[in-house]
């Protein structure tokens, strides 16, 4: 009584997993010609680069532009294949060339007028950004420590206990010099 084929049990058991599949579903909802945005596929570099470039094109004026599809003779670079890997000798990218287009791109930003009503941009080369909101850390004067104390006497900040009794023990002038070393110290006239 051996059986070739399947027993009825496995049968009603692939007829349920049939049913229950939701891949062998019709999904009439789905567009079968949808594809993916291509953008989704860049890096952050590859977005910050071309909106960077972007920017620089739109600053540059027609007489600066006028050269840009062609570079210059002057920077080693030409048209005639002599900058080419191959042809280059084994020689790098122009580092100093390349210090040179950032730092004009970055000054270029920096020094752009400013519209009406608006706050100028915070930049590490633009001095006028706001002062910071945070709570400044305090730290010992005399470990360097993190500092959740101060003395009321000598108006020292201080660690612990120990640093505490060691203030108390200084002689007189001593707090001052830390007052002075911290820019603390009160000159009375």
């Amino acid at each position: 009584m051996t059986s070739t084929g399947p027993t009825e049990a496995q049968i009603a058991h692939q007829k349920l997993i049939d049913e229950l599949d939701i891949h062998s579903i019709h999904k009439t909802f789905r567009n079968p010609h949808w594809r993916p945005n291509q953008r989704r596929n860049k890096n952050v570099k590859t977005v910050l680069g071309d909106a960077s470039r972007r920017e620089a094109s739109a600053l540059a004026t027609p007489q600066e532009n006028s050269g840009s599809a062609t570079p210059a003779n002057d920077d080693g670079l030409s048209t005639s294949g002599a900058s080419t890997p191959s042809a280059a000798s084994g020689s790098g990218p122009n580092l100093a060339q390349a210090s040179r287009s950032l730092s004009k791109l970055v000054l270029e930003k920096s020094l752009r007028p400013v519209g009406a009503g608006a706050a100028p941009s915070a930049t590490y080369t633009n001095i006028e950004s706001a002062p910071s909101l945070a709570y400044p850390k305090r730290y010992c004067d005399v470990t360097g420590l993190p500092a959740p104390y101060l003395d009321p006497k000598s108006r020292l900040r201080y660690h612990d206990r120990e640093v505490f009794n060691l203030i108390r023990s200084l002689p007189q002038g001593v707090a001052e010099q830390y007052l002075e070393a911290r820019g603390a110290h009160t000159v009375l006239k």
